[in-house]
Order: C-alpha cells, then sequence, then structure tokens
C-alpha cells in the first residue's frame, strides 16, 4: 500500500519554521517510557540544541495519547501527532518524517531500547553523507530474536544486493531533503537504507548501543512479521528494477 500523504495548510506550514532537529519516535501503548524518553533526550541535548520531539500516536489503547499530550503542554518542543486508529509503525514513521521541522531527522524507538546518547556521534557523521543508520553492536534479545534477525538480515541483503548490517535497528539519522523524497509503502520502514541508496543517496552505518525492554511489551515477535517483511522485500527488489536511469550526455540551453 503506498502512503500518499496529504496534509493541511496549517500541518504543511511547519516547515516554514524549519529546526535544527526533528526526532520522530512511532508510539503504540508505550505510556510507561514517554516521560523516561522525553528526559533522556532533554539530557542528551542539554546543549542549547535546536530540537523537536514528535511523537506519533498510532491509536495506543493505553494512556499514551494523554501522557504525550501532557508533555507537549509542558515543552513546546514535544509535538504529538494521533492517528484515529492503529495504521502501522510505517505510517507513524511516515506520518513523522513529513511533519518534520528538521533540516535532520532522527527515528528511534520510544522503548528506549535505542539510545538517544548515540545521536550526537551519528550527527557529526552525516557530513557529506545523507544518512547514517545504526546497527546494534551487542543486542539485548532473547536468543531466538537474535538468530531470526540475523538469518532475516543476510536474506534480505540477497535479495535487495544491499549490505545493511542491522534493517531492524531504528535508530537512523537522514538529512530531511533526502528521506522526503523517497517513496512511501507499507513496510517501507524496515527497507530505508536501502530506498536511499536506489535513489543515489550515501548512507553509511554506525555501531549503536541497545539496551533490554524495562517497560511495556514488545509489539513484535517472530512470526508476526516474517511474511509481511518478506513480502515488502519483494517489493523492494522489484522496484530496484524498475528504476529509471536516464544517460544524459549533455545539457545545452543555448547559453
Amino acid at each position: 500500500m503506498l502512503f500518499p500523504i496529504e496534509f493541511e495548510p496549517k500541518q504543511r506550514a511547519r516547515r516554514d519554521a524549519p529546526c535544527d532537529l526533528t526526532l520522530v519516535a512511532p508510539v503504540y501503548n508505550e505510556v510507561e517510557n514517554l516521560e523516561r524518553l522525553y528526559e533522556r533526550v532533554l539530557e542528551v541535548f542539554a546543549d542549547g540544541s535546536d530540537w523537536e520531539l514528535l511523537l506519533v500516536d498510532d491509536g495506543s489503547k493505553d494512556g499514551s495519547p494523554a501522557a504525550i499530550q501532557a508533555l507537549s503542554a509542558r515543552d513546546r518542543r514535544v509535538v504529538g501527532v494521533f492517528f484515529a486508529h492503529n495504521c502501522g509503525q510505517t505510517a507513524a514513521t511516515a506520518a513523522g518524517i513529513h511533519l518534520a521541522r528538521g533540516r535532520l531527522i532522527a527515528t528511534l524507538d520510544a522503548d528506549l531500547q535505542n539510545d538517544p546518547v548515540d545521536l550526537p556521534t551519528m550527527i557529526r557523521m552525516l557530513d557529506g553523507h545523507d544518512a547514517v543508520v545504526g546497527f546494534r553492536l551487542k543486542r539485548n534479545d532473547n536468543l531466538v530474536r537474535r538468530v531470526s534477525s540475523r538469518i532475516a538480515n543476510r536474506i534480505r541483503n540477497w535479495i535487495s544486493q544491499d549490505s545493511i548490517r542491522d534493517t531492524g535497528c531504528s535508530l537512523k539519522v537522514f538529512r530531511a531533503r533526502a528521506i522526503q523524497a523517497v517513496p512511501l509503502f507499507e513496510g517501507m520502514h524496515r527497507f530505508l537504507p536501502t530506498l536511499l541508496r536506489y535513489h543515489g543517496f550515501s548512507v553509511i552505518e554506525h555501531p549503536v548501543s541497545h539496551h533490554p525492554r524495562t517497560a511495556g511489551v514488545s509489539k513484535y515477535g517472530v512470526m508476526n512479521r516474517a511474511f509481511r517483511a518478506f513480502r515488502d522485500l519483494l517489493a523492494v527488489r522489484w522496484m530496484r528494477g524498475r528504476l529509471i536511469r536516464l544517460p544524459i550526455r549533455e545539457v545545452s540551453d543555448g547559453r
């Protein structure tokens, strides 16, 4: 499914007041983690950086919407986006990317398994590149999840003809002009680095920390995403083969 992004004029106008960095975090039933995430962002960017934290609530059934509204009322740098019903991580990520005011956009999970402390280093590494994507150096997951992820990464890279080490790591930093130019479709959050490379953008990788979940419940298991991810992977591979490459030798306008 493609995601045509249609926002009201007031929503589109957000980009007329840019900031340096937008942190995009999809939220689904993460009420116990939101305050901790906000405090961690404050701690990491205590140097006065010009940032916003965009929390996209994906139809949560717990107290997450109220917690987001409370954070936004306390700090205008926290922006809440609320879906009418659950649409999935891709849709939430897409909404955050296209509502972002930041010249740079960072994506991360709301459960704090990704640590925002890695972001300043990743931002510094962007010089000369369009994206820096994390790979978890030491995963704090159970054996089944680690092994299945390793196998899935190898299959994805083989079919997509890419070399991303950890497609499941949500911690990524993009130049907004690059990531906002990528077409959006269901499942694309797993393949953003590959899609960027397909479109000629420069992507590098960086090792990041990974913490065990201490609150809330994981929304993903091994089996509930395997078939869907494989189907999306075939779509990505098809897109690579259908990209238009224009063999322009010269442009002459008579000047």
